[in-house]
């Protein structure tokens, strides 16, 4: 077998690497609770050519979970060795190679704890997502699916999930995939490991939820209400474990940080100037010492649940609801871009981002890169010296001038005499809404039936990193404890509804499960901060897309100019409303960094 059929990547130094295709099933989703079931690992050198091959099932010594994905039982897997066993021969396969794989992360996260529970090292210092290429390169597919694009490329697929068969068929997507980001120049996504979501960081035990809203401070000498947002510092008579628990039982919203909304702080000694008793006196958050704190417990007043917030949904604007449902609602009107993908190149920022804004409201969508999606270039000064015009010239894209946008050219077989272009074609599975800044959809009921990603992308850049990050927010716009408070040092929520994921050097991706999030969770606020001096006017625009799955075709994509000298950028926010769940393009900028924009929501930043 040869990757290279229809391109000699060997002769490409860009793309030519020895390779590692790698295909696992598991008994689950999550790599630090569920086991390998059976992998593959299929070897290439840079000229294309299978030099190794390499697959076994394996025996989990646990219930092989859903089998009807997989059709792997416990009495066919009994007889096959541990991964133990195996780990020596599959390190040997990977070393000294890119790992590359459908979906990156999962297979690598999954071989990471395998390999960590034989105790070894797992030999992978780079690897490669056929997603996050293909998101790209943009072909037009139904959506990114193995079988999709599979079937968009001439690949021929046998017997799905099963690990040897998908890992060939991801070599025949993986050749033409190169082929498509070489006639492109897209640069590879390859991503260092191990990644920022390291396994040393795998989630806290969950924190119980505080079932009850937060009714704000006692009064002085008052009773305590369910709900209350109390924290404690410094030495107490009674152990900490044990308040935090009679707490806990009485309804009371234990937090590890103070801010403005905590309720009360707990401490014997209110002058130990520790971090939480400077807080609590500048946000004169009143003080309980550990006697009138323990004689409060005692009469803890009920609180209001979570649920009774939410209003019924006859209560919803009639417009939310039909916005979504009703299928008479009229068709909007064809714009003069249409289904126009619109790569803009040159200019000052400030050209550049009222153009993009400008085809967006013509009813195109704005490229910021050059994939095969790209329909149109838009070249300001200075654009002639991109890297990409040789492709755009190559690839024979229309390249137009900024008046363009005021008065589009008619297309070939336009009415006679037409000022407007004609809608040009959609490519396939291109439905996505495109926002303007400030944008907002319904998302589909039941929007809690999945986890839904919002992933964040930017031009190559050399000079800074980007860092994405999530926090979960309850009705006070603050998060409940310092573990909703996702990023690549904790690159997960306590309870699991909200991962952040590594794409690739230019793209983040925050998954969020709606179902698994807390009651007290009204919003999740994704923001990215630039490390270091760098501002957003050297990055460029942002592109954000919303999909309800990790493959699947996108729900709403909007690019996001608002930032010039800020470091840091609120992207987007997924939001209750009533019983429905939205999602909001924001594009606020803001000059400080990411310290203060999570101090602002409760963070409590060592």
């Amino acid at each position: 077998m040869s990757l290279a059929t229809t391109l000699d990547v060997s002769r490409l130094p860009d793309y030519a690497y020895d390779w590692a295709l790698v295909d696992v099933e598991t008994s689950g989703l999550v790599a630090r609770r569920d086991r390998v079931l059976s992998v593959a690992v299929l070897t290439f050198g840079p000229d294309g050519v299978q030099n190794g091959e390499f697959s076994t099932l394996l025996n989990p010594g646990c219930d092989p979970g859903p089998v009807h994905i997989h059709g792997l039982t416990a009495e066919r897997l009994s007889g096959a060795p541990t991964f133990e066993q195996v780990a020596g021969r599959i390190g040997a396969l990977l070393q000294d190679r890119v790992m590359v794989a459908h979906n990156a992360q999962f297979d690598y996260d999954f071989l990471a704890h395998e390999f960590a529970r034989a105790r070894l090292y797992l030999p992978v210092t780079q690897r490669l997502c056929t997603l996050a290429l293909n998101r790209r390169v943009e072909p037009p597919a139904a959506d990114l699916s193995l079988a999709s694009l599979a079937a968009h490329y001439g690949v021929p697929q046998t017997r799905a999930h099963d690990a040897l068969d998908d890992t060939r068929v991801l070599a025949g997507i993986f050749r033409s995939s190169l082929s498509e980001a070489a006639r492109l120049d897209v640069p590879l996504p390859l991503v260092p490991c191990p990644p920022r979501q390291d396994p040393k960081f795998a989630p806290n035990p969950p924190k119980t939820p505080c079932a009850y809203r937060n009714p704000g401070r006692p009064a002085p000498g008052g009773p305590l209400v369910q709900g209350m947002k109390v924290a404690i510092t410094g030495e107490t008579a009674t152990s900490r474990a044990e308040l935090v628990s009679r707490a806990i039982a009485a309804g009371l919203n234990i937090m590890s940080s103070v801010s403005r909304h905590t309720s009360a702080l707990v401490t014997n000694d209110a002058a130990s100037g520790s971090a939480k008793a400077r807080r609590a006196i500048a946000e004169g958050v009143p003080v309980l010492d550990e006697h009138a704190f323990l004689k409060l417990l005692g009469e803890v007043r009920p609180g209001t649940p979570h649920e009774d917030r939410a209003p019924s949904p006859v209560t919803v604007p009639a417009v939310a609801v039909t916005a979504v449902a009703a299928p008479s609602t009229p068709a909007r009107p064809v714009k003069p871009f249409g289904r126009r993908r619109v790569l803009v190149l040159g200019g000052t920022h400030e050209e550049a981002a009222a153009a993009r804004a400008r085809i967006v409201d013509m009813g195109g969508a704005a490229a910021i890169n050059l994939s095969a999606g790209v329909t149109d270039v838009v070249l300001f000064p200075g654009g002639e010296r991109d890297r990409r015009m040789a492709r755009v010239t190559s690839l024979g894209l229309p390249v137009r001038e900024p008046a363009w946008l005021g008065a589009p050219v008619p297309e070939p077989g336009g009415p006679s005499g037409s000022t407007e272009s004609v809608e040009a074609p959609a490519p396939a599975g291109a439905t996505a809404d495109v926002l303007p800044r400030g944008g907002v959809i319904d998302l589909p009921a039941p929007s809690t039936a999945g986890r839904w990603h919002v992933s964040a992308s930017w031009a190559q850049q050399t000079t800074c990193e980007i860092d994405v990050v999530a926090l979960v927010l309850d009705e006070d716009e603050q998060v409940s404890c310092d573990g909703d408070f996702v990023f690549y040092g904790a690159p997960e929520s306590p309870d699991g509804s909200v991962r952040l994921l590594c794409d690739g050097p230019t793209e983040q991706t925050v998954a969020v499960d709606l179902a698994a999030l807390p009651p007290a969770a009204r919003r999740v606020a994704i923001a990215a901060a630039v490390d270091g001096a760098a501002t957003f006017g050297d990055v460029g625009a942002v592109h954000l897309s919303l999909a309800p799955g990790v493959d699947a075709p996108a729900t709403a994509q909007a690019t996001l100019d608002a930032a010039t000298s800020e470091r840091t950028l609120l992207l987007a926010e997924l939001y209750r409303r009533g019983p429905l769940w939205r999602f909001r393009a924001v594009g606020q900028g803001y000059d400080h960094g990411l310290e203060a924009l999570v101090r602002g929501y409760g963070v409590e930043v060592e």
